[in-house]
């Protein structure tokens, strides 16, 4: 027989606790045979202060009874059984349907419990009645659930995207890295290659003129040697041979003067200081129409969904949505605007913007604690510029339209953080656009913003490479 059909035969109320009327949980049993739950048997000696059993009263001399292992493995069996039948409908105690729910106890229960002792006086309501009533809490306390949940997955979907965009963009930098270096790689291979040429060359030129030089001086040992030789020579002849020859001898030996010897010609040596003085400045300074210097580099991840910055991230253009982190630096909605990205907190900075033939711009600067994800009404000055109509705009003062005479084309912007003063002028006319005043008390960033499809470009600063001269004090 099986342990389901064996525990048909077993009522609940046979595995009831005589004290708790439930079912027994870790069920120990007295000497007088009698079975208890262990609390519920503790809990009985403590009020009574003495080890009587609840039922019959018999005093126990063992104040630690024992579990009872089969009334356990009983009781667990008979729970299981229980909870399959709760779950199939039907009261484990009485197999009769579970049609009401007893508010006492809060359990459901079949008729035949409604009358039973153990619910007497107690109040009930239709079952399904209940079920709709937990069902309706249930779905309103899971509703913020879901709404976190949702909130969750978003969250999630935007650090994922966060993590894409990190290795495109280690991508990208790092292919730009390697592009610019390569160019200076090849730039210094080519000064490199320039330079030892040119010291070849040069000793080439110094050791042919001392090599020439040598030659002349060979010859004039060979012939002199000679001379002395053969003059030599007639010193050992006979007395009448020599002076027979005397004449034509000292006439020969006459004929090479003793002129002062030789010297290097100056500048014979490498000129060793042209080729390695100031090597390094050197090549610095011919790398300047290499090398471009920006006073504003625009930051990518400030750039709102709309714009696209160049590789040297100095110009930005208008472009259809893109999809982009959400991360706190960047602009929304804002979709069309971008900051510099080093702010500037003292001192006077420049910076010139070429608008081109562009109608729909904005240029200014924004403070560090302005809102980038909602409207921008504070911490923001600018000049706009809205189909040919100028602008200038700030927090505190309604917007004012600065004459401007011709289409501007290129903005030279200006902040004098110390002195409170945001200057734009007409960089073309070298004339003045609009001045703003304020006492500034955090860091401002460059604010480009671009409307239209034609692009911005902030302008590179001319190079110079100049060593300063100090004069020392004796």
């Amino acid at each position: 027989m099986c342990a389901r059909a064996k525990m048909a035969f077993i009522s609940g109320g046979d595995l009831c606790c005589p004290v708790c009327q439930d079912i027994f949980r870790d069920p120990v049993v007295l000497p007088c045979s009698h079975s208890f739950c262990k609390d519920c048997q503790q809990s009985w000696w403590r009020q009574k202060k003495s080890r009587e059993c609840p039922v019959c009263k018999t005093i126990s001399s063992n104040k630690n009874p024992p579990v009872s292992l089969v009334l356990k493995n009983l009781c667990e069996a008979f729970l299981l059984e229980r909870d399959q039948r709760v779950s199939d409908g039907v009261c484990s105690l009485h197999t009769e349907k579970l049609c009401l729910f007893c508010l006492d106890h809060q359990e459901p229960v079949c008729l035949i419990c409604r009358d039973s002792e153990k619910h007497t006086n107690h109040t009930f309501r239709p079952i399904d009645d209940i079920a709709q009533i937990h069902r309706v809490e249930v779905e309103e306390t899971l509703e913020p659930l879901r709404e976190k949940l949702q909130s969750l997955k978003n969250v999630r979907a935007d650090f994922e995207l966060i993590a894409e965009h990190i290795k495109t963009q280690t991508q990208q930098t790092e292919r730009q890295i390697k592009e610019q270096f390569q160019k200076f790689h090849t730039f210094l291979a080519e000064e490199e290659r320039v330079r030892l040429c040119q010291l070849r060359e040069e000793e080439e030129q110094k050791s042919r003129r001392i090599r020439e030089q040598v030659e002349v001086l060979k010859r004039e040992i060979t012939a002199l040697s000679q001379t002395i030789r053969e003059a030599e020579d007639e010193l050992g002849s006979e007395v009448v041979s020599f002076l027979h020859n005397y004449e034509a001898l000292v006439e020969r030996v006459q004929q090479h003067p003793l002129l002062e010897d030789p010297r290097p010609p100056s500048g014979a040596l490498i000129d060793q200081a042209k080729h390695l003085g100031n090597l390094g400045f050197q090549v610095w300074r011919n790398m300047k129409d290499l090398v471009s210097y920006s006073p504003v580099i625009l930051d990518p991840n400030t750039a709102g969904t709309q714009v696209v910055l160049s590789a040297d991230l100095t110009s930005v253009r208008r472009e259809e949505m893109q999809q982009l982190p959400s991360n706190p630096e960047r602009f929304n909605p804002f979709r069309h605007s971008v900051l510099g990205s080093e702010g500037f907190q003292s001192g006077t900075h420049s910076w010139d913007v070429e608008v081109g033939d562009s109608r729909y711009w904005c240029l200014g600067v924004l403070a560090q604690s302005a809102e980038r994800k909602g409207n921008l009404p504070f911490g923001f000055w600018r000049i706009e510029c809205l189909g040919g109509v100028y602008s200038a705009r700030s927090p505190s003062s309604p917007p004012t339209h600065p004459v401007v005479q011709t289409q501007l084309e290129r903005v030279r912007v200006s902040l004098v953080w110390d002195r409170g003063e945001l200057l734009f002028s007409d960089l073309d006319t070298n004339t003045h656009i609009h001045t703003f005043t304020h006492t500034f008390t955090e860091r401002m960033f460059p604010y480009v913003s671009i409307l239209d499809k034609l692009p911005l470009k902030i302008l590179q600063s001319r190079i110079s490479v100049t060593p300063e001269h100090r004069r020392g004090t004796l």
